[in-house]
């Protein structure tokens, strides 16, 4: 969702000022990841959140007085549910929220340039200090000093799912992996299956065959690949493209019954490919829920891809 983050800061400091809340320190069990952000606004308007409830209430609170002031603020929020503490929150652990008034031109230019970046598929370190005016990008030039008042993120572009098969469970997936905040492409030879309007906005879609699709994929290291085809011979002919070209990619599922998985890899197998690569193969693709309307199965698969994704960060 960093995309959509940025997108959103960008519209909100065209209007007014904001205060950007980022996760810089999180122990134990608490509800949000370390640089996890928040956008607090002038007139009251929220966007994203560091975890809610009575905690988040509380970064509101103090965000209203950095926007008066302008001077950032540390948030401690105590969740561990200690009878001596304010009333946080019982998950346990302990977070601490940095509070930063982001305002004109400069912090337009920064959100601007972090925003081109990320699309551009490249990761980029955030620097912010409480003893500097304003973040700032890392590089070559700005040596880090050692600092407990320092805080530094990478911030990663987002992942790309790649979905072989434009059929109902494809479209469900692609709506439902945007919302995740993945990048989507969409492989299917049927024109009549692959309108624009059937997907996300911004979504890339690809009449060609696999393989021609495969080799116009400019950054494939964050790289999530669902089959959802309509039959198998598709299944294979998908494979072998990715198996025998060692693509680099994080996860990749296949829709399909036992019998179905069985003729798939016996035919690879038939074709060269070893029984290894075949073992990284999630199939049946998605969580194991009962899911059976093309809904529920793409559902299934995006429970999947969360469960992948954090497992990797």
């Amino acid at each position: 969702m960093i995309i959509q983050f940025y997108q959103q800061l960008i519209q909100v400091l065209y209007e007014n000022a904001a205060v950007v809340a980022t996760v810089t320190r999180v122990i134990g069990s608490v509800p949000r990841e370390l640089g996890a952000k928040m956008i607090i606004c002038e007139d009251g308007r929220t966007f994203n959140t560091v975890g809610g409830g009575a905690g988040e209430a509380k970064v509101i609170q103090q965000a209203r007085e950095v926007l008066k002031t302008g001077e950032k603020q540390w948030v401690d929020i105590d969740l561990s549910g200690a009878p001596q503490r304010e009333t946080q929150g019982v998950c346990g652990g302990l977070m601490q929220v940095l509070l930063e008034r982001w305002s004109g031109e400069k912090a337009i230019a920064l959100a601007e340039n972090i925003l081109s970046l990320l699309q551009a598929g490249k990761s980029i370190m955030l620097v912010t200090s409480f003893d500097a005016a304003f973040p700032y990008l890392l590089t070559s030039e700005h040596p880090i000093p050692a600092s407990d008042q320092i805080f530094i993120e990478t911030l990663q572009p987002p992942p790309t799912l790649l979905i072989i098969g434009a059929g109902h469970i494809g479209e469900k997936l692609a709506k439902i992996a945007d919302f995740m905040g993945f990048k989507i492409i969409i492989q299917d030879s049927r024109p009549e299956f692959t309108s624009p309007e059937r997907f996300p906005p911004n979504s890339l879609i690809f009449n060609q065959n696999i393989a021609t699709v495969l080799q116009q994929l400019t950054s494939p290291k964050n790289l999530y690949i669902a089959l959802v085809t309509r039959g198998y011979e598709y299944d294979i002919e998908a494979l072998k493209s990715i198996l025998n070209i060692n693509l680099p990619y994080q996860y990749i599922g296949m829709i399909g019954s036992q019998k179905r998985i069985q003729v798939v890899y016996k035919a690879l197998q038939n074709c060269g490919i070893y029984s290894h690569q075949l073992q990284a193969i999630h199939s049946p693709i998605g969580l194991d829920i009962g899911a059976l309307t093309p809904e529920e199965i793409a559902i299934s698969i995006a429970a999947e891809l969360i469960q992948v994704y954090r497992s990797k960060r």
